[in-house]
């Protein structure tokens, strides 16, 4: 199973990526991992986009568009996995359709987690994250609170709130989710199989919308 999750930042992909991923046993690709794990074994695409981290800058789609690539062309690659912060242009899906299609593969679901902007704001704000590479676990105060306050369920560390989940950074990350990212739906609505989930709700209420929009398809 091929799963891309869609969203604005903070509707919870991350989370639902993880339910997915641990449920089922697919590979959770994000490109915040790929990366660092590109930079710190020092392949062809971690060195060149090493200088655009190391300066605080945004690593351009087409560095991104290779991260991808590099992943998907070794050996390892994932037969089933869930897609989460990529792509987030057009110009991103549809290079990565044209990288799956290099290996026999395509997307079999594409779900949009629709959150209104507002409560976006709310959530992201209250956002409590692990910092430890590969966990990916995010907690809400209120929504999603971890077992023990201000400890990872899963790695026992303490968690961290990201830096830019202040209230001025989300909305204007929203404006260029908005700008670029939303342009990508009628893309996949049009392309493939497209569910569209109301991500206003309890953390397991979302993932079982997802698990009967992946059955409804048979896969």
């Amino acid at each position: 199973m091929r799963i891309l999750l869609l969203g604005p930042p903070g509707c919870g992909k991350g989370t639902q990526a993880k339910l997915l991923c641990k449920k089922h046993g697919w590979e959770h690709i994000g490109t915040g991992d790929l990366l660092r794990e590109a930079m710190r074994w020092q392949t062809p695409v971690g060195l060149r986009a090493q200088p655009f981290v190391d300066k605080g800058n945004l690593v351009p789609d087409e560095l991104v568009n290779d991260l991808i690539a590099e992943r998907f062309a070794r050996s390892d690659r994932p037969k089933s996995f869930v897609m989460d912060g990529y792509p987030r242009t057009l110009a991103q899906a549809q290079a990565f359709d044209g990288i799956l299609a290099q290996v026999g593969m395509k997307l079999d679901l594409a779900i949009l987690i629709d959150v209104p902007d507002g409560d976006i704001v709310k959530r992201v704000c209250r956002r409590w994250s692990c910092p430890k590479l590969g966990c990916k676990a995010t907690y809400h105060a209120h929504n999603n609170p971890p077992i023990v306050a201000g400890v990872c369920n899963d790695c026992g560390i303490a968690l961290v709130q990201r830096a830019d989940d202040s209230a001025e950074t989300v909305k204007a990350r929203l404006v260029v989710y908005h700008k670029d990212t939303e342009r990508m739906i009628p893309y996949y609505r049009d392309q493939r199989n497209f569910v569209r989930i109301e991500g206003n709700g309890e953390v397991k209420g979302v993932f079982g919308c997802i698990e009967k929009a992946r059955e409804a398809i048979g896969t």
